[in-house]
């Protein structure tokens, strides 16, 4: 978790020293992440007139019911947008693939859940005059993966989402440079 607020700094301060004004790059939280005890950060970068990549990156010590979940989560996403603003505004389409890494707990069982997996997100992105950006976007998901059992059984109730079909929404707030 340090490491990634690190990084975020380190991203953050690269917002006071651009020089030009073109914005290009965006730095972001989700603002809905914390109702699950999650840290969720992405950064999105222009790559032409009508499309961006994303990398986004969380960290979660979440409980559901009597399943704990500790891990972290790796989201690279393509953007097309289709407004007449071009990249990093307006409605979207954003394919994407997820790699999920999580320790497990429930009752006396133990183990580590990898997922890979990936879906389609619609979305509308502002960006302000001041820079700020509003991000909203939901879609579905599907990741698949297996749990490597360290202890106990393997009668994990994993939810939908974490092991297959699911849904990815948010809300970031941001800083464009």
């Amino acid at each position: 978790m340090k490491q990634l607020l690190i990084a975020v700094a380190l991203l953050v301060s690269l917002v006071a020293s651009a020089q030009d004004g073109q914005k290009k790059n965006l730095v972001k939280v989700n603002m809905l992440s914390p109702i699950v005890r999650t840290g969720s950060f992405f950064y999105e970068r222009k790559i032409s007139s009508n499309s961006s990549l994303q990398l986004g990156v969380f960290y979660t010590g979440s409980k559901m019911d009597d399943l704990k979940l500790r891990g972290f989560g790796i989201t690279p996403e393509f953007r097309y947008y289709a407004s007449e603003k071009g990249a990093m505004e307006g409605f979207y389409l954003g394919p994407f693939l997820r790699y999920q890494s999580y320790e497990l707990s429930e009752l006396n069982n133990k183990g580590k859940l990898n997922t890979f997996g990936g879906g389609l997100l619609i979305g509308k992105q502002w960006i302000f005059t001041k820079g700020i950006s509003v991000d909203i976007f939901a879609g579905p998901s599907y990741n698949s993966g297996t749990v490597k059992v360290t202890n106990g059984t393997d009668n994990f109730d994993l939810p939908g989402g974490l092991n297959g079909f699911g849904v990815r929404a948010g809300l970031t707030v941001g800083i464009a440079f």
